[in-house]
């Protein structure tokens, strides 16, 4: 059964179709004022956890711990930098098996999941190293 879902859910899940990319729920706020859409900040965050809670918004949290908010339509994967922020995506998911087998062992609705990994990119690495031989 579908959650009956209020108008500023339906505004916010048009908004994120159209995006198809994380935004935050600042800029989610940002954005429906430029479209005339206008909701208060509070109603944003309200909205947002209602669709998370029904399965059909994910979030994402930065390493600065700002949150992404996208559609829930595939999992995601990152390689994050913790200097410089750049976040790169990983096409191959390597825990799709581990999460089937958690959702029947333990009888649990699994709706995405996402997997980060922290370190520091090329560029980051190669200017902290370049540093300590100094």
């Amino acid at each position: 059964m579908r959650a009956i879902r209020t108008r500023s859910q339906d505004k916010i899940l048009n908004l994120l179709k159209n995006i198809k990319q994380g935004i935050s729920a600042q800029d989610i706020y940002v954005e429906l004022r430029n479209r005339n859409q206008s909701m208060g900040l509070a109603t944003v965050y309200r909205s947002l956890e209602a669709l998370k809670m029904e399965g059909l918004v994910q979030i994402r949290t930065l390493a600065n711990g700002e949150a992404l908010y996208s559609l829930a339509q595939q999992d995601k994967h990152h390689l994050t930098c913790l200097q410089c922020g750049v976040s790169i995506p990983i096409n191959q998911c390597p825990v799709h098996d581990l999460e089937e087998k958690l959702q029947e062992k333990h009888k649990f609705k699994i709706f995405y999941h996402t997997l980060e990994f922290f370190g520091l990119c090329t560029q980051c690495h190669s200017n902290q190293a370049a540093e300590v031989s100094e």
